[in-house]
Protein backbone atom coordinates (compact mmCIF):
# COMPACT_ATOMS: atom_id res chain seq x y z
CA UNK A 1 0.00 0.00 0.00
CA UNK A 2 2.99 2.31 0.54
CA UNK A 3 4.00 2.12 -3.11
CA UNK A 4 0.37 2.59 -4.19
CA UNK A 5 0.18 5.86 -2.24
CA UNK A 6 3.21 7.27 -4.03
CA UNK A 7 1.98 6.05 -7.43
CA UNK A 8 -1.36 7.79 -6.94
CA UNK A 9 0.47 10.92 -5.84
CA UNK A 10 2.52 10.75 -9.03
CA UNK A 11 -0.66 10.46 -11.11
CA UNK A 12 -2.25 13.47 -9.43
CA UNK A 13 0.89 15.61 -9.84
CA UNK A 14 1.06 14.61 -13.49
CA UNK A 15 -2.62 15.52 -13.90
CA UNK A 16 -2.19 18.94 -12.28
CA UNK A 17 0.82 19.78 -14.43
CA UNK A 18 -1.17 19.09 -17.58
CA UNK A 19 -2.47 22.44 -18.83
CA UNK A 20 -5.36 20.96 -20.80
CA UNK A 21 -6.91 18.06 -18.82
CA UNK A 22 -8.02 19.95 -15.67
CA UNK A 23 -9.80 22.53 -17.84
CA UNK A 24 -11.39 19.76 -19.88
CA UNK A 25 -12.69 17.95 -16.80
CA UNK A 26 -14.40 21.06 -15.45
CA UNK A 27 -15.62 22.62 -18.72
CA UNK A 28 -16.61 19.55 -20.74
CA UNK A 29 -19.52 18.33 -18.54
CA UNK A 30 -21.02 21.80 -18.19
CA UNK A 31 -20.91 22.57 -21.93
CA UNK A 32 -22.30 19.17 -22.94
CA UNK A 33 -25.18 19.30 -20.46
CA UNK A 34 -26.05 22.81 -21.59
CA UNK A 35 -26.07 22.06 -25.33
CA UNK A 36 -26.85 18.37 -25.87
CA UNK A 37 -30.38 18.27 -24.34
CA UNK A 38 -31.44 21.05 -26.71
CA UNK A 39 -30.70 19.05 -29.85
CA UNK A 40 -31.70 15.52 -28.78
CA UNK A 41 -34.22 13.64 -30.89
CA UNK A 42 -35.30 10.02 -31.36
CA UNK A 43 -37.85 8.09 -33.42
CA UNK A 44 -40.46 5.83 -31.79
CA UNK A 45 -41.43 2.31 -32.91
CA UNK A 46 -43.14 -0.71 -31.38
CA UNK A 47 -44.89 0.95 -28.42
CA UNK A 48 -45.66 -1.74 -25.81
CA UNK A 49 -49.37 -1.76 -24.92
CA UNK A 50 -51.33 -3.33 -22.06
CA UNK A 51 -55.15 -3.43 -22.28
CA UNK A 52 -57.34 -3.52 -19.18
CA UNK A 53 -60.69 -4.84 -20.44
CA UNK A 54 -63.13 -4.73 -17.54
CA UNK A 55 -66.13 -4.81 -19.89
CA UNK A 56 -65.40 -8.07 -21.75
CA UNK A 57 -68.04 -7.27 -24.34
CA UNK A 58 -68.26 -7.62 -28.10
CA UNK A 59 -67.39 -3.94 -28.51
CA UNK A 60 -64.32 -4.20 -26.25
CA UNK A 61 -63.20 -7.24 -28.25
CA UNK A 62 -63.44 -5.14 -31.42
CA UNK A 63 -61.30 -2.43 -29.77
CA UNK A 64 -58.68 -5.01 -28.76
CA UNK A 65 -58.62 -6.33 -32.30
CA UNK A 66 -57.88 -2.87 -33.70
CA UNK A 67 -55.18 -2.29 -31.12
CA UNK A 68 -53.51 -5.61 -31.92
CA UNK A 69 -53.62 -4.87 -35.66
CA UNK A 70 -51.87 -1.51 -35.33
CA UNK A 71 -48.39 -1.38 -36.87
CA UNK A 72 -47.25 1.09 -34.22
CA UNK A 73 -48.40 -0.88 -31.18
CA UNK A 74 -47.21 -4.15 -29.66
CA UNK A 75 -49.98 -5.72 -27.55
CA UNK A 76 -48.27 -7.27 -24.49
CA UNK A 77 -51.12 -7.96 -22.07
CA UNK A 78 -54.92 -8.21 -21.95
CA UNK A 79 -56.34 -8.34 -18.44
CA UNK A 80 -59.24 -7.12 -16.31
CA UNK A 81 -56.92 -6.15 -13.42
CA UNK A 82 -55.54 -2.61 -13.68
CA UNK A 83 -52.91 -3.23 -11.00
CA UNK A 84 -51.44 -6.08 -13.04
CA UNK A 85 -51.11 -3.78 -16.04
CA UNK A 86 -49.63 -0.98 -13.94
CA UNK A 87 -46.97 -3.32 -12.56
CA UNK A 88 -45.98 -3.91 -16.17
CA UNK A 89 -45.77 -0.14 -16.70
CA UNK A 90 -43.61 0.26 -13.58
CA UNK A 91 -41.25 -2.49 -14.74
CA UNK A 92 -40.81 -0.85 -18.14
CA UNK A 93 -42.46 -3.78 -19.92
CA UNK A 94 -45.38 -1.61 -21.06
CA UNK A 95 -45.40 1.95 -22.37
CA UNK A 96 -49.15 2.55 -22.47
CA UNK A 97 -52.20 1.18 -20.61
CA UNK A 98 -55.63 1.46 -22.25
CA UNK A 99 -58.51 0.83 -19.81
CA UNK A 100 -62.01 -0.07 -20.97
CA UNK A 101 -64.44 0.42 -18.04
CA UNK A 102 -67.21 -1.93 -16.90
CA UNK A 103 -70.44 -1.40 -18.82
CA UNK A 104 -68.74 0.46 -21.66
CA UNK A 105 -70.71 -1.24 -24.43
CA UNK A 106 -74.03 -0.60 -22.65
CA UNK A 107 -73.18 3.08 -22.13
CA UNK A 108 -71.99 3.35 -25.74
CA UNK A 109 -75.29 2.01 -27.06
CA UNK A 110 -77.24 4.40 -24.81
CA UNK A 111 -75.42 7.34 -26.39
CA UNK A 112 -73.54 8.37 -23.24
CA UNK A 113 -70.33 6.30 -23.38
CA UNK A 114 -68.02 5.99 -20.40
CA UNK A 115 -64.49 7.33 -20.86
CA UNK A 116 -61.75 5.02 -22.08
CA UNK A 117 -58.65 5.88 -20.06
CA UNK A 118 -55.13 5.85 -21.48
CA UNK A 119 -52.15 5.92 -19.09
CA UNK A 120 -48.67 6.41 -20.52
CA UNK A 121 -45.15 5.97 -19.18
CA UNK A 122 -43.69 9.40 -19.97
CA UNK A 123 -40.11 8.78 -18.85
CA UNK A 124 -39.52 8.85 -22.61
CA UNK A 125 -41.82 11.78 -23.37
CA UNK A 126 -41.92 11.19 -27.12
CA UNK A 127 -42.64 7.48 -26.75
CA UNK A 128 -45.29 8.14 -24.13
CA UNK A 129 -47.03 10.87 -26.12
CA UNK A 130 -47.02 9.06 -29.44
CA UNK A 131 -47.90 5.75 -27.79
CA UNK A 132 -50.97 7.31 -26.17
CA UNK A 133 -51.96 8.87 -29.50
CA UNK A 134 -51.53 5.55 -31.32
CA UNK A 135 -53.77 3.83 -28.76
CA UNK A 136 -56.40 6.57 -28.92
CA UNK A 137 -56.46 6.49 -32.73
CA UNK A 138 -56.72 2.70 -32.89
CA UNK A 139 -59.49 2.52 -30.29
CA UNK A 140 -61.26 5.50 -31.88
CA UNK A 141 -61.19 3.73 -35.24
CA UNK A 142 -63.01 0.75 -33.74
CA UNK A 143 -65.64 2.98 -32.15
CA UNK A 144 -66.19 5.00 -35.30
CA UNK A 145 -66.96 1.79 -37.17
CA UNK A 146 -69.95 1.47 -34.86
CA UNK A 147 -70.80 5.19 -34.93
CA UNK A 148 -69.14 7.26 -37.73
CA UNK A 149 -70.12 10.55 -36.04
CA UNK A 150 -68.33 9.66 -32.83
CA UNK A 151 -65.52 11.88 -31.49
CA UNK A 152 -62.71 10.73 -29.17
CA UNK A 153 -63.66 13.06 -26.32
CA UNK A 154 -64.67 10.04 -24.23
CA UNK A 155 -60.98 9.16 -23.72
CA UNK A 156 -58.67 10.67 -21.10
CA UNK A 157 -54.87 10.40 -21.01
CA UNK A 158 -52.47 10.53 -18.04
CA UNK A 159 -48.67 10.61 -18.17
CA UNK A 160 -46.47 9.15 -15.44
CA UNK A 161 -42.92 10.09 -14.40
CA UNK A 162 -42.56 12.96 -16.90
CA UNK A 163 -45.82 14.89 -16.73
CA UNK A 164 -44.49 17.82 -18.77
CA UNK A 165 -43.61 15.49 -21.68
CA UNK A 166 -40.21 17.15 -22.02
CA UNK A 167 -38.13 14.83 -24.19
CA UNK A 168 -34.94 16.37 -22.85
CA UNK A 169 -35.65 14.75 -19.48
CA UNK A 170 -35.45 11.31 -21.10
CA UNK A 171 -32.13 12.08 -22.79
CA UNK A 172 -30.39 13.90 -19.92
CA UNK A 173 -29.50 10.69 -17.99
CA UNK A 174 -28.08 9.27 -21.23
CA UNK A 175 -25.87 12.32 -21.73
CA UNK A 176 -24.54 11.97 -18.18
CA UNK A 177 -23.63 8.37 -18.99
CA UNK A 178 -21.87 9.48 -22.19
CA UNK A 179 -19.87 12.08 -20.25
CA UNK A 180 -18.50 9.53 -17.79
CA UNK A 181 -17.96 7.05 -20.63
CA UNK A 182 -15.80 9.48 -22.61
CA UNK A 183 -13.83 10.82 -19.66
CA UNK A 184 -13.13 7.46 -18.03
CA UNK A 185 -12.31 5.72 -21.32
CA UNK A 186 -10.18 8.09 -23.34
CA UNK A 187 -8.16 9.91 -20.67
CA UNK A 188 -6.75 6.84 -18.84
CA UNK A 189 -5.88 5.11 -22.12
CA UNK A 190 -4.20 8.16 -23.66
CA UNK A 191 -2.35 8.96 -20.44
CA UNK A 192 -0.87 5.46 -20.20
CA UNK A 193 0.09 5.28 -23.88
CA UNK A 194 1.78 8.68 -23.65
CA UNK A 195 3.94 7.33 -20.83
CA UNK A 196 4.89 4.43 -23.10
CA UNK A 197 5.88 6.75 -25.93
CA UNK A 198 7.92 9.00 -23.63
CA UNK A 199 9.62 5.98 -22.06
CA UNK A 200 8.77 6.99 -18.49
CA UNK A 201 6.82 3.81 -17.89
CA UNK A 202 10.02 1.78 -18.31
CA UNK A 203 11.28 3.28 -15.05
CA UNK A 204 8.29 1.77 -13.25
CA UNK A 205 8.62 -1.56 -15.06
CA UNK A 206 12.02 -2.22 -13.48
CA UNK A 207 10.87 -1.35 -9.93
CA UNK A 208 9.37 -3.82 -7.42
CA UNK A 209 5.91 -2.23 -7.91
CA UNK A 210 3.33 -5.01 -8.24
CA UNK A 211 0.87 -5.29 -11.09
CA UNK A 212 -1.98 -4.69 -8.64
CA UNK A 213 -0.50 -1.44 -7.30
CA UNK A 214 0.29 -0.19 -10.78
CA UNK A 215 -3.21 -0.97 -12.07
CA UNK A 216 -4.93 0.63 -9.07
CA UNK A 217 -2.78 3.76 -9.42
CA UNK A 218 -4.09 4.12 -12.96
CA UNK A 219 -7.73 3.52 -11.96
CA UNK A 220 -8.32 5.33 -8.65
CA UNK A 221 -7.75 8.91 -9.95
CA UNK A 222 -10.38 8.35 -12.64
CA UNK A 223 -12.91 7.03 -10.17
CA UNK A 224 -12.59 10.39 -8.43
CA UNK A 225 -12.78 12.25 -11.74
CA UNK A 226 -15.92 10.29 -12.67
CA UNK A 227 -17.62 11.39 -9.44
CA UNK A 228 -16.58 15.01 -10.10
CA UNK A 229 -18.03 14.84 -13.61
CA UNK A 230 -21.40 13.45 -12.47
CA UNK A 231 -21.59 16.10 -9.73
CA UNK A 232 -21.05 18.85 -12.29
CA UNK A 233 -23.65 17.30 -14.59
CA UNK A 234 -26.29 16.93 -11.86
CA UNK A 235 -25.83 20.52 -10.70
CA UNK A 236 -25.89 21.91 -14.26
CA UNK A 237 -29.03 20.00 -15.19
CA UNK A 238 -30.78 20.90 -11.94
CA UNK A 239 -29.96 24.60 -12.10
CA UNK A 240 -30.56 25.08 -15.84
CA UNK A 241 -33.37 22.64 -16.65
CA UNK A 242 -34.89 22.18 -13.21
CA UNK A 243 -34.48 18.40 -13.33
CA UNK A 244 -33.22 16.89 -10.07
CA UNK A 245 -32.95 13.15 -9.33
CA UNK A 246 -36.28 11.70 -8.18
CA UNK A 247 -34.54 8.73 -6.55
CA UNK A 248 -31.72 8.11 -4.09
CA UNK A 249 -28.75 10.35 -4.90
CA UNK A 250 -26.47 7.87 -3.15
CA UNK A 251 -27.64 5.18 -5.57
CA UNK A 252 -26.65 7.41 -8.49
CA UNK A 253 -23.16 7.96 -7.08
CA UNK A 254 -22.76 4.24 -6.36
CA UNK A 255 -23.67 3.40 -9.95
CA UNK A 256 -21.34 6.12 -11.25
CA UNK A 257 -18.48 4.73 -9.15
CA UNK A 258 -19.02 1.18 -10.44
CA UNK A 259 -19.34 2.41 -14.02
CA UNK A 260 -16.18 4.52 -13.75
CA UNK A 261 -14.38 1.46 -12.36
CA UNK A 262 -15.46 -0.70 -15.30
CA UNK A 263 -14.70 1.89 -17.98
CA UNK A 264 -11.32 3.03 -16.62
CA UNK A 265 -10.24 -0.61 -16.23
CA UNK A 266 -11.29 -1.28 -19.81
CA UNK A 267 -9.30 1.77 -20.94
CA UNK A 268 -6.18 0.56 -19.14
CA UNK A 269 -6.60 -2.85 -20.79
CA UNK A 270 -6.70 -1.22 -24.24
CA UNK A 271 -3.65 0.89 -23.38
CA UNK A 272 -1.74 -2.20 -22.27
CA UNK A 273 -2.12 -3.64 -25.77
CA UNK A 274 -1.46 -0.35 -27.61
CA UNK A 275 1.99 0.80 -28.65
CA UNK A 276 1.16 4.24 -30.04
CA UNK A 277 -1.22 7.07 -29.24
CA UNK A 278 -2.87 6.83 -32.66
CA UNK A 279 -3.52 3.12 -32.23
CA UNK A 280 -5.16 3.60 -28.82
CA UNK A 281 -7.37 6.42 -30.13
CA UNK A 282 -8.75 4.32 -32.98
CA UNK A 283 -9.34 1.30 -30.77
CA UNK A 284 -11.04 3.37 -28.06
CA UNK A 285 -13.19 5.20 -30.60
CA UNK A 286 -14.41 1.86 -31.97
CA UNK A 287 -15.32 0.49 -28.55
CA UNK A 288 -16.89 3.72 -27.28
CA UNK A 289 -19.22 3.76 -30.29
CA UNK A 290 -20.05 0.11 -29.60
CA UNK A 291 -20.78 0.87 -25.95
CA UNK A 292 -23.08 3.73 -26.93
CA UNK A 293 -25.00 1.81 -29.61
CA UNK A 294 -25.37 -1.44 -27.67
CA UNK A 295 -26.02 0.16 -24.29
CA UNK A 296 -29.37 1.71 -25.14
CA UNK A 297 -28.04 5.25 -25.04
CA UNK A 298 -29.04 6.24 -28.56
CA UNK A 299 -31.22 3.33 -29.71
CA UNK A 300 -33.86 1.57 -27.54
CA UNK A 301 -32.80 -1.93 -26.49
CA UNK A 302 -36.40 -3.09 -26.91
CA UNK A 303 -36.16 -2.37 -30.65
CA UNK A 304 -33.13 -4.66 -31.06
CA UNK A 305 -33.37 -8.37 -32.04
CA UNK A 306 -33.68 -10.71 -29.05
CA UNK A 307 -30.16 -12.07 -29.55
CA UNK A 308 -28.73 -8.54 -29.53
CA UNK A 309 -30.64 -7.74 -26.34
CA UNK A 310 -28.88 -10.64 -24.62
CA UNK A 311 -25.50 -9.44 -25.91
CA UNK A 312 -26.09 -5.99 -24.40
CA UNK A 313 -25.86 -7.56 -20.93
CA UNK A 314 -22.07 -7.64 -21.44
CA UNK A 315 -21.92 -3.84 -21.85
CA UNK A 316 -21.67 -1.68 -18.68
CA UNK A 317 -23.53 1.15 -20.42
CA UNK A 318 -26.66 -1.03 -20.63
CA UNK A 319 -26.79 -1.40 -16.83
CA UNK A 320 -25.77 2.17 -16.02
CA UNK A 321 -28.32 3.81 -18.30
CA UNK A 322 -31.07 1.61 -16.85
CA UNK A 323 -30.09 2.74 -13.35
CA UNK A 324 -29.79 6.41 -14.29
CA UNK A 325 -33.16 6.68 -16.02
CA UNK A 326 -34.95 4.74 -13.29
CA UNK A 327 -33.41 6.68 -10.41
CA UNK A 328 -33.45 10.06 -12.13
CA UNK A 329 -37.00 10.01 -13.50
CA UNK A 330 -39.01 7.28 -11.77
CA UNK A 331 -37.51 7.33 -8.28
CA UNK A 332 -36.94 3.57 -8.34
CA UNK A 333 -35.23 2.14 -5.24
CA UNK A 334 -31.71 0.74 -5.29
CA UNK A 335 -33.03 -2.68 -4.22
CA UNK A 336 -35.33 -2.85 -7.27
CA UNK A 337 -32.32 -2.19 -9.51
CA UNK A 338 -30.20 -4.88 -7.88
CA UNK A 339 -29.74 -6.78 -11.14
CA UNK A 340 -28.25 -3.75 -12.90
CA UNK A 341 -25.93 -3.01 -9.97
CA UNK A 342 -24.81 -6.64 -9.94
CA UNK A 343 -24.07 -6.41 -13.67
CA UNK A 344 -21.84 -3.36 -13.08
CA UNK A 345 -20.02 -5.11 -10.22
CA UNK A 346 -19.34 -8.23 -12.31
CA UNK A 347 -18.14 -6.25 -15.34
CA UNK A 348 -16.04 -3.94 -13.16
CA UNK A 349 -14.25 -6.90 -11.56
CA UNK A 350 -13.78 -8.59 -14.93
CA UNK A 351 -12.24 -5.53 -16.60
CA UNK A 352 -10.07 -4.76 -13.55
CA UNK A 353 -8.63 -8.27 -13.48
CA UNK A 354 -8.09 -8.11 -17.25
CA UNK A 355 -6.24 -4.79 -16.89
CA UNK A 356 -3.97 -6.18 -14.19
CA UNK A 357 -3.21 -9.43 -16.05
CA UNK A 358 -2.59 -7.69 -19.37
CA UNK A 359 0.01 -5.29 -17.89
CA UNK A 360 3.34 -6.54 -19.22
CA UNK A 361 5.80 -5.79 -16.44
CA UNK A 362 9.49 -6.64 -16.58
CA UNK A 363 10.27 -8.78 -13.54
Amino acid sequence: MGSLKFLIRKEMIQFRRNKFLPRLIFAFPVVIMLVAPLIANMDVKGVKLAVVDADRSELSARIRSHLGASDNLSLRLVTDDYHEAFRLLEAGKADVILSIPVGFERSFVSGQPEKIKVDANAVNATRGTLGAQYAVLAAGGALREMNPALQTEEMSVRYFYNETLDYRFYMIPAFIVILILLVCCFIPALNLVQEKEKGTIEQINVTPVSKLDFTLSKLIPYWVIGLVVITEAILTVGLVYGLWPAGNIGGIYLAAFLFALAMSAFAVTVANFSDTLQQSIFVMFFFVMLFMLMGGLLTPIGSMPTSAQWVTQAFPTRHFIAIMRSLYLKGTTVAELGGSYLGLVILGIFFSVTAMVSYRKQE
